[in-house]
């Protein structure tokens, strides 16, 4: 019998000749079997070391069988682990409390061999296959998980894509509008980027990107916090209860973090070094206005800060 690959049985029972029929029966044929004599003793044994399944006697001293059960099934760690009741009870009574109990059989004294056997060997299939379905449905959790992270990030810098931008942006608008709180949005230009793909390459511009894109994730200090490529060389940065004061002086640090980098582009007519262009925008979100709003105005801030000759912040509020 492939009974080795099932896991144990644990008899629980205060008659020693009782268990002791049950231990040879049982390991008689390949099962891997231990005994406990009494409900406590039972608890304790499947807390510790669970079994795979457990044959349960009714009368006992102490807590009884049915209470052993109740015990059993209120425990988050052991509520899973089948419980066949093995009892010289026949009425119809004490086998419904029984199942009701948690129980996925019942068995009467004086049994038979192979209906014991082929019980004990449906239920132990079945618990195991229970068993693969629920690792199998974590491990498909856990994949979905993995592809939504996977569809959240831009594929060459690894922050948020525009998509993830889009979606987080609605949400915390709706949210913040419920709250009466701020939301900041932050758009960053990388200055003079055609120029330095023209002068460095492709390639080089891709890494370029990427160390940026570090770069300003570096400054974020709370999970709410987002940063999210918003299109070619543009960033975008969403920050959930922050006023425009913070929201502006987290902007600075992130166009200070990219500056020193001294990524070299002799191409810019604004420093040697790769820099960032800033618009900043913040707003307590009204039903009058959409995150589009706080989105243009964001966008006038960007140009603003272009306008004045790049590698600067400046703030633009909702018209």
């Amino acid at each position: 019998m492939l009974n080795e690959e099932i896991g144990t049985i644990l008899i629980v029972d205060d008659s020693p000749s009782n268990s002791e029929m049950l231990f040879q029966i049982l390991t008689g044929v390949g099962f891997k079997v231990r005994v406990a004599v009494n409900g406590e003793n039972a608890i304790l044994e499947v807390t510790k070391n669970p079994p795979s399944l457990i044959l349960l006697d009714i009368l006992m001293p102490g807590i009884d069988g049915f209470d052993t059960c109740i015990k059993l099934k209120a425990n988050p760690a052991t509520r899973e682990i089948p419980i066949i009741f093995i009892t010289s009870f026949a009425d119809t009574e004490s086998k419904v409390k029984g199942l009701s109990l948690g129980g996925v059989d019942y068995i009467t004294k004086p049994f038979h061999v192979a209906e014991l056997l082929a019980r004990v060997s449906v239920h132990l299939k079945l618990s195991c296959l229970t068993q693969k379905v629920a690792e199998q449905a974590i491990d498909l959790q856990k994949a979905n998980q993995k592809l939504q992270r996977l569809a959240d990030l831009d594929g060459l810098t690894q922050v948020a894509n525009r998509r993830r931008f889009d979606e987080y942006l609605e949400r915390e608008w709706q949210r913040l509008r419920r709250e009466r709180a701020p939301l900041s949005l932050i758009l960053c230009d990388v200055d003079y980027f055609k120029q330095y793909n023209d002068r460095y390459g492709h390639v080089a511009g891709d890494n370029c990107l990427k160390q940026v894109a570090l770069a300003i994730e570096r400054t974020l200090k709370r999970p709410a916090d987002l940063v999210a490529r918003y299109g070619g060389e543009e960033f975008a940065l969403i920050l959930p209860n922050t006023e425009l004061v913070g929201a502006v002086q987290l902007a600075e640090m992130a166009r200070l973090e990219v500056q020193k980098l001294k990524i070299a582009h002799v191409c810019s007519q604004s420093s040697p070094y790769v820099t960032l262009s800033i618009g900043v925008s913040s707003q307590i979100p009204e039903p009058i206005n959409t995150p589009q709003s706080l989105l243009a105005a964001a966008d006038r801030a960007l140009y603003e800060a272009k306008r004045l000759g790049r590698n600067r912040c400046c703030v633009q509020t909702i018209s």
